[in-house]
Parts: C-alpha cells; structure tokens; sequence
C-alpha cells in the first residue's frame, strides 16, 4: 500500500508531503489545478519514462518519493536478485536534472531505471489516459483467470498442480528419449572413439586420489637417492682412497705400542687413540645408506605420468577419471542396448504424455467454466456503469504444451452490439475504459498482488446513478485494497475513506499547486463546490451532505 508521496520541483508542485491510508483515497480540484501532475509524479516515482519538460522553471532538479508499507511476493522476487531488503516496506525514488540524466534508488540502493518500473508495475495498478493497465496486456490474462478459479472452483489449485506435475514428468521423458536419439544417431561415429577410452581406462583404473601418493612416492624416493649421494661423499671423506679414518688411528696406536720402558709413557694417548677409532668406525657404519625401493622408482613414475596424460586427454583433474570411465561407459552401454532403451522411452513419453493430455484437458474444462462464471459476473456490474451495451467472453485457443496446460487465453470485448468481439486493448477507450477496468478489478479481486489502484478519468460522460455506482464499486475494491481516484463527480466523492483537495495559487508571479487533505464542513464545501460550480448553494451543501451520509 501507498502510504507516502514526497514530490519536489514538479511542473506546479515546489514541495509536498502526502500521506495516504488503505480504502478509498479521493483527490479533486479545479479543472487545471495540477491533478494530472500528481500522477505524472507518482508514475515518475514508479518507472516512467521520464521528460526534463516536469522540472518546474527554474530548477535544476527534480525528485520525487514513494513509500509503500509492505512489498508483495512479485515485488521480493525481483528484489532478491539485488540483495535489496525489504522487510520493512518500500522507499521507491527517482531524481531527474535539465540535463535530461535520470537516476533511481530502492531503498537507498541505486537501481537501473528498469527494474524500478519491474518493481513498480507490482505495487500500483494505475487506471488512466497514459497508463499501463495489467489486463491489457494479454499475457496476464491466463494467470488472472486462473488465479479467479481458484478462488470459485473447488479442487482448481489441485488441477493446476497436476498438470505442472504431469507436464514435468513429460517433459523430462521426452528430453530423455531426444537425447537417446542424438547418440544413437551419433553412435556409428563415437562408438570406436568411446570403446578405445574405456578401454584405456580400464586397463589404467585410476583411483581417486591415486596421483597425490604417487607424486608423494615419487618425491620421497627422489629426496632419498639424493641423500645416499651425500652419504657416499661423507663416507669418501671418512675413508679416502680406501685407507678409512678409523684404520689410520688403530695404526696410529699400534705402532705407539711399541715404544720401549718400563711403562710406555704414551698409554693414555694410545687409549685415547683407541678410543677414537671405534667412534669413527660407529659413525662410518651409521651412515652406510638404508637399502632403499629405488627399483620401483621407473614403474611409479611411468604410472604417474600416465594417469597425468589421462587427465589431460580428458580436460578434467586425475580424480575425475573414474567419473569420465563411468559416464563413457554408460554411454557405450546405451549404445549396444539403443534398441530396447529407445522402445523404452518411448513408452514411458507417451504414457506421461496421455496423463499430462488428460490432466490438461480437465483443467481447460475448468477453465471454461470459470471463464463463463466470470463473464456472468462482470455483466452484472456492467449496466450500473453505463456500460449495459458492452460484452465480454473469455476466448480460448490451443496453445504448445506447457507447465500450464495447453490454452492461450485473451480477454475480448465489444463496447457496442452489433460490432465484433476485439482483444480488451482495442475495444474501449478514455473512462469507458477506466470503468470496465473497475468492473474487472471488483470481479476479479485478489487476481492480482497490487494493492494499490489508480483511477483516473473514470467519471467521463457518467453523473447520476452511474456516477453512484462507481463510487460504490471503487469503495467496494478499496475494501480489501487501497485506491486512489482523481474524480469530478461529487457522487464518487462522497464515498471517500479520505478526501484530499487540489488547489493552484499564485503568489509572486509564481504559480503554485498544492494539496491537503480535507475533513468536516471543509469536505462538504468541496462536494458541495463539485455539484453546483463556482457559487455553493445552500441546496448543493444539503446535497453534499447527503451524499457523505449516504455513503
């Protein structure tokens, strides 16, 4: 629901601050006092195109604001796509410059020009001479009709249901057996190409994660070759041209040994000697390098780099070449077993098909009759309306299958009897247009997630009991949504939930439009200023109280 309207520097409008409330919402002015403004503004605010020609004489720029207190689903859809919140309702603005640059934000999130008006469309439904009506747009009118069953027909959700149900069943079968035809077309040709992978495959049975333990063996063995050539160099150290340390100090010790005396004075030196030689001939075994597998170091490496050429034959990585020997597998499997498969899914796509048909069949029986219910419903409201020549059907053509069925639907009129039926767009114009809208959108209440609707021109050519029967039908949509109405007719007027009047002033040669809400003898002046012109009579005064009263 519109709940807030914020425009600056718009043609007559310097600055105003709106706020509006669920029901019905009338706006009247003098002819020329700047309603149409207001709704230039608020489709500004909604995505329209815009024209630096609304920027009020001498300003750069121009803004206006629209808040809503909620978003329906639609709206949060495409939202969600922009990670835009909107738990806490809807900031919609639009700015606009003399240099003709355009601007737009949700919720003080900037947007493109285009998704304000995806998002816009959702929120108002805006009835008037420039405006986009939903149910015109012949797309919408399958959903709308349904959307009308659903509400009137029993089990008509569950016959929706089931025919998406079904239609994905068929779907899926057929997109199956079309794939099972591609590759047995193409069988002739990647049968050899597929019965030589899988047999290079099988004969190297990868296994996932086998190409990190072997690059790990294989890096372990390279480090412990290159550490026994160290070893063998410290070992040539220790024993130079074969004459090794350990021999030298025995030698060294023996030859000590054969000094003359009583007690060789060189005993402790000799022990030392001794000693020494068994550490050095310790450390010499100790670095003697470990018998090591390094005969198996050409059979890991030939085998790495086979599942590593593997994998890049396939453009995947080596541990998603079990995966490849399996898809190829099933593959050359569906080839050797075509035949039959084919025979298969052909069955199984024509008995999905039979249930889809029948499923879609039973809703299109449904759809019929709410068709003639709801063209039964809104020839009622129609004479009430002056609009008791009009006609309306519900036309029903076969369309391609699909998740909905098999009908296209479009909603016909004719405005005078004697013409032809024609697509709703063609067939009405101006307020006549305006009231059958009015008419559709009280039959059709809750087919459609904005709730929020505007009417503009509806009171065209109409007064009297017609102009009552407007004023009745826009408080009786208002009921459930929320409706803003510019009107002329002191008759729809009276039917207001909240009154709002347009005024011009100038002041300073600068011409001014405002608006206020008006409640009390304010109200009744303004009703009573409807029905008798320039001069209020006491008569157009007790006539503007009956109408409040009355309504």
């Amino acid at each position: 629901m519109l709940i807030g309207l914020n425009i600056s520097n718009i043609v007559l409008i310097e600055k105003l601050n709106l706020e509006f409330g669920s029901g019905l919402n009338i706006l009247t002015g003098e002819t020329g006092a700047g309603k149409s403004i207001l709704l230039d503004a608020l489709s500004l605010a909604l995505g329209a195109r815009s024209d630096v020609g609304l920027i009020r004489h001498g300003c750069d720029m121009a803004s206006v604001v629209a808040t809503f207190d909620t978003a329906p689903a639609t709206a949060r859809e495409i939202l969600s796509e922009y990670d835009i919140d909107c738990t806490d309702g809807l900031i919609l603005r639009r700015t606009l410059t003399t240099d003709g640059k355009s601007r737009a934000w949700i919720n003080d999130t900037p947007v493109s020009v285009k998704t304000l008006k995806s998002v816009g469309d959702t929120l108002i439904e805006i009835h008037g001479q420039f405006a986009n009506h939903t149910l015109l747009n012949q797309a919408t009118h399958r959903t709308t009709l349904d959307t009308f069953a659903e509400n009137n027909i029993a089990n008509f959700a569950t016959l929706l249901s089931r025919v998406r149900e079904t239609y994905g069943a068929y779907h899926t079968a057929e997109r199956r057996l079309n794939d099972l035809r591609d590759l047995v077309a193409r069988s002739a040709s990647e049968r050899e190409y597929l019965e030589h992978n899988v047999a290079e495959l099988r004969a190297l049975n990868p296994q996932p994660g086998e190409e990190e333990e072997l690059a790990t063996k294989r890096a372990n063995m390279m480090n412990a070759e290159k550490n026994a050539a160290i070893l063998g160099e410290a070992l040539e150290a220790l024993s130079p041209r074969g004459n090794s340390l350990d021999a030298q100090l025995f030698n060294v010790a023996h030859i000590l040994q054969r000094i003359r005396g009583d007690e060789n004075p060189y005993s402790e030196q000799i022990d030392r000697l001794y000693v020494l030689a068994e550490s050095v001939a310790q450390i010499a075994q100790s670095l003697e390098p470990e018998a090591s597998d390094m005969d198996n170091m050409d059979s890991i490496e030939e085998r790495l780099f086979a599942i590593r050429a593997a994998a890049r034959k396939h453009h995947v990585p080596a541990d998603e070449l079990p995966r490849i020997l399996n898809e190829m597998s099933d593959q050359l499997n569906a080839i050797d077993n075509s035949d039959a498969e084919l025979r298969k899914l052909t069955m199984v796509v024509k008995n999905c098909r039979a249930e889809f048909e029948s499923a879609a069949t039973e809703l299109s029986s449904a759809r019929k009759t709410a068709a003639d219910a709801l063209r039964t419903n809104l020839l009622a409201e129609l004479p009430d309306l002056k609009l008791g020549s009009a006609d309306f059907m519900v036309e029903m053509s076969e369309s391609a299958p699909s998740s909905t069925g098999t009908d296209d639907i479009t909603f016909m009129i004719k405005t005078n009897p004697g013409s032809p039926f024609a697509p709703l767009h063609r067939a009405a114009s101006g307020g006549e247009l305006a009231r059958l809208m009015l008419a559709m959108r009280v039959v059709l209440a809750g087919a459609n997630d904005a709730h929020s609707f505007v009417f503009d021109e509806i009171d065209t050519g109409i007064s009297g009991a017609t102009a009552s029967a407007v004023g009745n039908r826009l408080n009786r949509l208002a009921s459930s949504n929320q409706a803003l109405v510019i009107t002329h007719s002191a008759q729809v007027a009276g039917f207001a939930n909240r009154h709002f009047k347009i005024s011009k002033s100038v002041a300073n040669d600068k011409t001014t439009t405002s608006v206020r809400e008006i409640i009390g003898d304010e109200r009744i002046n303004e009703i009573a200023r409807i029905i008798s012109g320039a001069e209020i009579t006491p008569e157009s005064i007790t006539m503007a109280k009956t109408l409040i009263k009355n309504n």
